[in-house]
């Protein structure tokens, strides 16, 4: 039976006004949610390493309609930086309604090979650092009784990399501690979720396919990488960060308030669990 048009509603987000902080929001993944957040007229926070970088995705993003934007250079590696951030965004905006833990870096070892300080690297960035930015902000959402997290995670945290032994690990542990931290809020309005990507078309994704360590260690030749990466993929292509920002729009929205503890694949098929 056809439905009626009085009975389609339109998709609306519900995101107007809300603030959102995306990390790691200069380029590839985090740049991306951050205009498509920014489309829906949110007060946003941008923050990554690079100041060059955050400020050619601030001009990008004030040009695309941003209408208030906060801009935050540090490294979310470090603790004392982030609270110190998120000190200044309370003084500016009360709260945070939307937290999108996306930054993130890949590096490239064999286990028996693995330096202590690379390890720790990957692990403080990738894993540690949702963890902190969410005990801090969850207060004031259960507060409010209302709020969104969304860890970006990977395929790589649900079947092991070779090669990628702290890159696995922690984004396996993004996705437990967003198992374990959506049940605790669960009864609090607030829903906490993971998007798992593939390989995704990004400045990051062809900087480890062509990194002559990764190559060598997998056996492949640096100028074949990307296609051999492609075809992995059972849609033998990369997904756009547009496709994964369209995700976390939704998973945010009124529309996705029954999501929760989820790892969603976002990925062309290379990873069916």
């Amino acid at each position: 039976m056809m439905r009626k048009d009085s009975e389609i509603k339109d998709f609306q987000t519900g995101l107007r006004g809300k603030v959102c902080l995306v990390t790691g929001g200069s380029r590839g993944i985090g740049f991306a949610i951050a205009m498509a957040f920014a489309r829906q007229g949110v007060r946003l926070i941008i923050q990554a390493r690079d100041p060059a970088r955050l400020e050619k995705a601030s001009a990008e993003l004030r040009a695309a309609g941003a209408e208030e934007l906060l801009v935050q250079a540090l490294d979310v590696a470090e603790e004392s930086a982030i609270k110190t951030s998120l000190q200044e965004i309370a003084n500016r905006f009360g709260k945070i309604d939307v937290l999108i833990n996306n930054a993130g870096i890949y590096k490239t070892a064999p286990v028996e090979a693995h330096p202590t300080e690379l390890w720790d690297r990957v692990i403080c960035t990738n894993l540690r650092a949702p963890f902190i930015y969410s005990r801090e902000v969850l207060p004031a959402m259960k507060q409010q009784g209302w709020g969104r997290v969304i860890n970006i995670a990977s395929i790589s945290g649900k079947h092991a990399e070779i090669h990628g032994a702290a890159y696995s690990a922690s984004k396996f542990g993004v996705i437990g501690l967003t198992q374990s931290m959506a049940l605790e809020v669960a009864g609090n309005g607030i829903t906490v979720n993971a998007i798992c990507p593939g390989w995704v078309n990004t400045d990051m994704a062809t900087e480890q396919l062509q990194d002559p360590e990764w190559c060598k260690l997998n056996s492949i030749e640096p100028h074949e990488s990307i296609d051999i990466a492609r075809f992995s993929v059972p849609q033998m292509r990369f997904i756009e960060p547009s496709e994964v920002a369209d995700l976390a729009v939704y998973l945010a929205s009124e529309g996705g308030r029954g999501i929760t503890g989820q790892a969603i694949n976002i990925c062309g098929g290379m990873c069916l669990s």
